[in-house]
């Protein structure tokens, strides 16, 4: 019987003692782990090992992460990014995942923390950083395609970050359900922290490219959260 392979992780910090930290509690856990330096050393392991995951610091010697990324999402990589990062303010946050970021661990961490974000992650999307396979979802005249990361609005094709995929997918599953903030931050960040704030600004986003029709398929219930109409 064959075994399964282990999920890849690329781990990219130019602290040798959180490389090493990181490297060795994530293949404790059962993860195949590669680690990096500097910003150009990761995208050449990218290239090389094409992991299923990468953890990667903002702060880098040369190409700082947030640049990592963007050129990674540039060049069609599409596995996951956890950022670790010193830096706790919304808008790094924000940045971070603008730029193609999946999820944001603020330093110091705890590695049991790190090993769930992971996991999280990476059943979220897979290995190779694909959504996970499922049916199309139609709501309105809203379309999205989980297997091909498409999204249509009254037939007109609308480019959505990772993020906002994630998020619009969440709310289709659950048309004319109030979702509160805490749960769609636990839903599409796997975790609460950084406030609703997070939250209203990818509403923001989203409502922006989904078009300004009048009123607007994604409501706010004020006090609550925000629902998807179905009509």
């Amino acid at each position: 019987m064959t075994t399964p392979a282990s999920p890849s992780l690329l781990v990219v910090d130019d602290e040798h003692g959180v490389r090493e930290m990181l490297t060795m509690a994530l293949e404790f856990v059962g993860f195949e782990v590669k680690s990096a330096a500097t910003g150009r050393q990761a995208l050449e392991r990218v290239i090389r090992y094409v992991p299923d995951l990468v953890l990667l610091d903002i702060n880098l010697p040369d190409l700082d992460g947030y640049e990592v990324c963007r050129l990674m999402r540039e060049r069609g990589m599409a596995m996951p990014v956890l950022f670790l990062s010193a830096r706790s303010e919304l808008d790094d946050r924000v940045r971070g995942l603008d730029l193609g970021g999946d999820d944001f661990v603020t330093k110091p961490f705890e590695l049991k923390e790190v090993a769930a974000r992971v996991r999280a992650l990476l059943r979220r999307y897979g290995a190779g950083g694909r959504p996970g396979a499922g049916s199309q979802l139609t709501v309105g005249d809203l379309r999205l395609d989980p297997d091909n990361h498409q999204v249509l609005a009254a037939g007109v094709p609308v480019q959505l970050t990772t993020t906002e995929f994630a998020l619009l997918r969440y709310m289709m599953e659950n048309p004319g359900r109030v979702l509160t903030r805490a749960q769609i931050q636990e839903q599409v960040w796997n975790h609460r922290a950084g406030g609703s704030g997070l939250v209203d600004t990818y509403i923001y986003y989203l409502r922006c490219k989904l078009g300004h029709r009048q009123p607007s398929p994604i409501r706010t219930v004020r006090g609550v959260g925000y629902l998807l109409c179905a009509d």
